[in-house]
């Protein structure tokens, strides 16, 4: 069950003003919750696939986290996450669709977060 919190953030994000928020569509990495998109920052070194799978046998569950293909809409950012070589921002996303081979199919919007790589230039 998600936690109180992160329904109320869902709540906040459907509520709010429909032109204030754009539809994306893609692949993203999707957790269940902040603090695993801290752990796969911390373990990106490259593969996302391979942060996921560590997250995932860290939190004994093979769904924590997962690279999907949605449309969604993305929320404030929540914090910030790092490994020795890479930043991303944390962001909460309201998952409204799912890719189905006959394109988009329609959802109940469920809240995850995603990391969202930062490009740092060296000064």
């Amino acid at each position: 069950m998600k936690h109180p919190l992160h329904l109320a953030a869902l709540a906040l994000m459907i509520c709010l003003p429909a032109q204030a928020h754009e539809i994306e569509s893609g692949s993203v990495v999707i957790c269940d919750t902040e603090r695993q998109v801290e752990r796969y920052a911390q373990l990106f070194d490259g593969s996302q696939r391979v942060a996921i799978g560590a997250v995932n046998t860290e939190e004994n569950n093979p769904n924590a986290c997962a690279l999907v293909d949605v449309s969604y809409v993305q929320g404030p950012d929540v914090g910030m996450a790092r490994s020795g070589s890479h930043a991303f921002r944390i962001v909460p996303i309201a998952v409204i669709g799912v890719k189905t081979p006959g394109g988009f199919g329609q959802v109940k919007p469920v809240l995850f977060f995603t990391p969202v790589k930062i490009d740092e230039l060296a000064v």
